[in-house]
């Protein structure tokens, strides 16, 4: 059992005209042999975009690609003719199987755009099954709630699930029990608890075979993205 803090600021990054990036785990020309990936999770990417900026078509296969939009509006092509333009409050899961490209370019008139990106290994069937692109609402009103609420996003990978918590000033939420939690502060802080010292925007718990229920509390108002994962 172990529970380990990853500060923001010690993510990698990548800057491009019009977006920059900030890796939690080793990517492209970024590597670290510590940070390769946490269970299923191989990419936790925080991407910064102006508008019209992002990611013209590119090819993946053999991956379940998660995204949640905190700022902005990210808009989404691919090869299987899907369309679709993803605003905070909504989750998009690309199942690139076999195989798909994809662009990813931030909507004009809205402003900057921010957005969390997962990459999951996919289970061994549906490494080579037929792409596929879902996206989903996510209810605002149990968003508004205060609790940790189930985004519905299913990616092919064991039970991986992203729950995501909007917490007001001196709110608190449990944090699931599960072989391994990944716990991302998106923005706020979290007051010091009896995991760590304060946490800020950037900072993330990365919880592996905890059997007690945590729970953490907002120091202003904060949104945690937190995602159970199957044992390694």
């Amino acid at each position: 059992m172990s529970v380990e803090i990853r500060r923001g600021t010690s993510r990698f990054t990548t800057r491009e005209p019009g977006r920059h990036t900030r890796h939690s785990f080793s990517f492209g020309q970024h590597y670290d042999p510590e940070r390769v990936s946490f269970g299923r999770m191989t990419c936790h990417d925080d991407h910064h975009l102006r508008p019209g900026s992002g990611f013209s078509e590119h090819h993946h296969a053999g991956l379940e690609i998660v995204t949640w939009v905190l700022t902005g509006a990210l808009e989404h092509t691919d090869s299987l003719g899907h369309t679709a333009t993803t605003t905070p409050g909504t989750v998009a899961v690309q199942h690139a199987g076999a195989g798909v490209d994809h662009a990813e370019v931030a909507a004009q008139g809205v402003g900057a755009t921010r957005f969390v990106q997962v990459w999951l290994t996919p289970d061994d069937d549906a490494v080579d099954a037929p792409a596929s692109f879902e996206s989903l609402p996510v209810d605002p009103e149990a968003l508004a709630s205060g609790d940790l609420v189930d985004t519905g996003a299913r990616p092919r990978s064991g039970d991986a699930r992203l729950l995501v918590a909007r917490l007001p000033a001196g709110g608190s939420v449990t944090l699931p029990v599960a072989p391994l939690v990944h716990c991302f502060v998106a923005r706020g802080a979290l007051v010091r608890s009896s995991l760590a010292e304060p946490l800020e925007a950037g900072d993330a718990f990365l919880l592996d075979g905890e059997t007690e229920a945590r729970t953490v509390t907002a120091a202003v108002a904060t949104e945690l993205l937190v995602w159970t994962l199957p044992a390694r």
